[in-house]
């Protein structure tokens, strides 16, 4: 069932001039509704235009780029961090990357975003690819391993475990997307980072869009300082139109808004997770998407919750053939009526 609109969701989208609902989507702590952002976003497109009309490495630099790429890997505790266009231009400038740093070992399921050409993703579970993992690195003196992975997948609402890599006992560079993280995980909302172990023999790359919680188009990596110098020289630097300055000014000047988003979204989500403890709707690890089974002997649910005016997120991901998931996204913007609203009609389906 697909669903037309002309305007943009927020708490609610317009569908055959009827508002309705919106749990779907992502942009988690709602910032690209909030008039207080729009109006920061405005103020930067009348200061830095629509664009910065330069490379990155041409002769005339803008500085907000460089307060921006500070910001971050400080958020994000790292000791260097570089901004491009979109999450998926870092993810991929991010893999290629690390394709020179060592043999490219994939976890099952590994976002399209980090794919170096068609990898062939193992096909067996996380925990025996784990397993699996700890023995060839720990085995095979003579190569350099890059263990490539997402911290957490938006489709299950699992967040992975990484205290495996404590049993790593040679050097080993991991790259991590961490796109429906950053902004939302943590004491201080600077994502998966915060539940990475320490370890002597782990080097960490962090690459993650800025679209999913913070509402501006851009991507980022985070690493050491070496290895985001190194990246600086890559042609997905050097030969890629920069972020746009307004969203990088946006950004910087709204962080007292992203924490009180942060704090919004947090409260909703504890909201719905009381609501649905004693239902089939699932969320193992308090992530912003609930997982809503399909009964087979119910009609879809999301017709029988369209019908009611509400949406949700139902489509196949992240292939065209795979099979589709039934979602409600909850964001900073849902009042606690709107989650009593969706969790009524999921009762009254059967949940």
């Amino acid at each position: 069932m697909l669903i037309h609109t002309d305007t943009t969701p927020g708490r609610t989208v317009t569908v055959d001039n009827r508002s309705c609902l919106f749990f779907s989507g992502f942009s988690y702590l709602g910032l690209h509704q909030h008039p207080v952002f729009k109006t920061a976003l405005t103020e930067g497109i009348s200061r830095y235009g629509t664009l910065f009309p330069s490379s990155r490495v041409g002769n005339v630099r803008l500085s907000l780029f460089e307060e921006m790429e500070h910001a971050l890997c400080t958020h994000l505790e790292q000791q260097a961090a570089v901004v491009l266009s979109s999450g998926y231009m870092a993810a991929q400038a991010a893999i290629h990357y690390a394709a020179t740093r060592g043999q490219l070992c994939y976890a099952p399921g590994a976002h399209p975003a980090l794919w170096y050409g068609t990898p062939q993703l193992p096909p067996m579970n996380r925990e025996e690819w784990e397993q699996h993992t700890i023995a060839t690195v720990n085995s095979q003196h003579d190569h350099q391993y890059v263990i490539v992975t997402d911290a957490l997948n938006p489709i299950t609402g699992e967040r992975y475990r990484f205290d495996w890599l404590q049993q790593l006992q040679r050097k080993v560079l991991v790259l991590i997307d961490d796109s429906h993280g950053i902004g939302i995980l943590g004491p201080r909302g600077q994502g998966s980072i915060h539940f990475l172990p320490g370890t002597d023999h782990v080097q960490y790359l962090i690459t993650a869009s800025l679209a999913k919680a913070y509402s501006i188009e851009g991507g980022v990596i985070a690493g050491s300082a070496a290895d985001i110098a190194a990246l600086k020289r890559t042609g997905f630097f050097t030969g890629s139109t920069s972020m746009m300055p307004a969203s990088a000014h946006t950004w910087l000047q709204t962080a007292p808004l992203i924490q009180q988003q942060r704090h919004l979204l947090e409260q909703n989500i504890a909201f719905f997770l009381h609501l649905s403890a004693n239902t089939t709707i699932h969320n193992p690890h308090g992530l912003p998407m609930f997982i809503l089974p399909q009964p087979e002997d119910q009609p879809p649910l999301l017709n029988y919750l369209a019908e009611r005016d509400v949406i949700i997120s139902s489509f196949p991901y992240p292939f065209p053939h795979s099979r589709p998931v039934n979602r409600a996204i909850i964001s900073a913007l849902h009042t606690q009526q709107d989650i009593i609203t969706l969790y009524q009609f999921l009762k009254e389906y059967g949940y």
